[in-house]
C-alpha cells in the first residue's frame, strides 16, 4: 500500500501558526492545505502570513465521475430533460394522488430520525470506506480540519435505486437543502444540491419522470407535513 511520501511547506524553521483554510488537490499526486495564522504547533516549517502546505504521494485521484461535473453542465442537462422542482406541499399531494415516490437521498442516520412519510432511502453520499492510497489522503485532508468522518460518492447509489425503483417510476429526490434551478441575483445559476446531482446521475441514466424537492426536507418539515422515524 502506497503512503505519504513527501511534506513541504517552505524552508524547514522552529515553529508554525496556522489555521486551515482550505484543502484542493492541484494534480493527481498532490493534495494542497492553505494555511493563516491562529494556533501554534511545534513543526519543522516555516511560515509567514499564509503559506500552502503540500502532500505528495503515491495516491492517484480517480477520474472524474458524472456526480463531479460542473454544477452548469448538470444544470443545463437537467432543464433540457425538462427536470421540475416541487414545492413540498406539491410533492405530498404529488404522493397521496399520484402514486410518486419521494427518494431521500441523505445519509441514513439522518433519514432514520425523521423523514417524509412513505419515502425511500439511498443515500448519494457515504462514509470514506475504502484505504487505498488515494482515500488515505483524502483523510489526510479533512484530519488536518479536525473532520474524521469523511464522506465520499457512493458507488453503489444507482444499483440500489434500480433494485427498488423502475425506471418509468415518478419520482421526487430530496435532500435536507434542496438547492435550486432557479436563478437569483446572487446565483445566477441557481445552487447545487445532493438531491440535483442524485436528480442529474438518475436522468443520465435512463429514468424518465424525475422531479426535485424545491426547498428540500427542511422545509417539509417547517411546513409539519407528515414525518415518520425509525428510532
Amino acid at each position: 500500500m502506497a503512503a505519504l511520501t513527501s511534506v513541504s511547506a517552505g524552508s524547514t524553521t522552529a515553529s508554525l501558526q496556522h489555521r486551515f483554510h482550505c484543502v484542493s488537490y492541484s494534480s493527481p499526486k498532490e493534495l494542497c492545505v492553505t494555511f493563516g495564522l491562529a494556533t501554534t504547533v511545534k513543526r519543522r516549517f516555516s511560515l509567514s502570513y499564509r503559506s500552502t502546505l503540500t502532500i505528495r504521494s503515491a495516491a492517484t485521484k480517480p477520474a472524474k465521475s458524472p456526480a463531479e461535473e460542473d454544477w452548469s453542465t448538470k444544470r443545463a442537462y437537467l432543464l433540457e430533460k425538462r427536470v421540475r422542482s416541487v414545492e413540498p406541499k406539491e410533492a405530498l399531494r404529488l404522493q397521496k394522488e399520484n402514486d410518486f415516490v419521494i427518494l431521500d437521498v441523505r445519509p441514513e442516520a439522518e433519514f432514520k430520525e425523521a423523514h417524509p412519510e412513505g419515502a425511500i432511502n439511498v443515500q448519494i453520499y457515504r462514509l470514506i470506506k475504502e484505504w487505498t492510497a488515494w482515500d488515505i489522503a483524502r483523510r489526510a485532508a479533512f484530519a488536518f480540519f479536525g473532520i474524521f468522518s469523511g464522506t465520499e460518492e457512493n458507488p453503489e447509489f444507482l444499483q440500489i435505486v434500480e433494485s427498488k425503483l423502475n425506471k418509468d417510476e415518478k419520482i421526487i429526490v430530496a435532500c435536507s437543502s434542496g438547492g435550486t434551478m432557479k436563478p437569483t441575483q446572487n446565483l445566477p445559476e441557481g445552487q447545487q444540491s445532493r438531491s440535483l446531482i442524485a436528480a442529474y446521475l438518475l436522468v443520465l441514466n435512463g429514468y424518465t419522470n424525475i422531479f426535485h424537492l424545491e426547498g428540500g426536507i427542511y422545509n417539509w418539515f417547517k411546513q409539519e407535513l407528515p414525518a415518520a422515524s425509525e428510532e
